[in-house]
């Protein structure tokens, strides 16, 4: 017990252990991690992504890059699109950074990487126009490569 509690290393693993079972045992639909990200590294995850069918998205694939800090489940991941093919939606930025609050202020240490993986695919199979967010030129010409450290202006209450 006492080794647990001490080394978060430890802690940090077993948990993204237990995550990457669900992801790879029970994935989201349209949902499949990447096997070959996790081969040299458990803190860092591609999961691949097909819009959903009935969607503006429908049939599209898309990546979504996992990245864990020490301080997961803490802190949450940080989560991007990457890849050829960024979805055009109004809360996805063209360099891959998604607006999403569970993803900085919502964020729970109760949420997981299947949830995320859901919140984004209700995001996108919600959307009723293709476009980007309005401020997307600047945003993408000044923010920092990490989205976490944006401190995000929601546009509205969907994010």
């Amino acid at each position: 017990m006492g080794l647990y509690l001490i080394n978060p290393i430890l802690r940090l693993k077993k948990r993204l252990q237990k995550e990457l079972l669900a992801l790879q045992n029970d994935p989201p639909p349209g949902m499949t991690l990447n096997e070959k990200s996790v081969q040299n590294t458990i803190t860092q995850w591609i999961v691949d992504m097909e819009g959903a069918s009935g969607t503006l998205y429908e049939g599209e694939k898309f990546q979504l890059l996992f990245k864990f800090s020490s301080r997961y489940p803490f802190d949450s991941p940080q989560v991007m699109f990457t890849g050829e093919n960024i979805p055009v939606h109004p809360h996805i930025y063209s360099n891959g950074h998604i607006c999403l609050s569970i993803l900085t202020e919502d964020w729970s240490p109760a949420l997981s990487v299947q949830s995320v993986c859901l919140s984004i695919i209700s995001m996108l199979s919600s959307c009723k126009e293709k476009r980007r967010p309005p401020d997307n030129s600047f945003y993408v010409r000044t923010c920092n490569k990490n989205p976490k450290k944006t401190k995000w202006w929601y546009h509205d209450d969907t994010c």
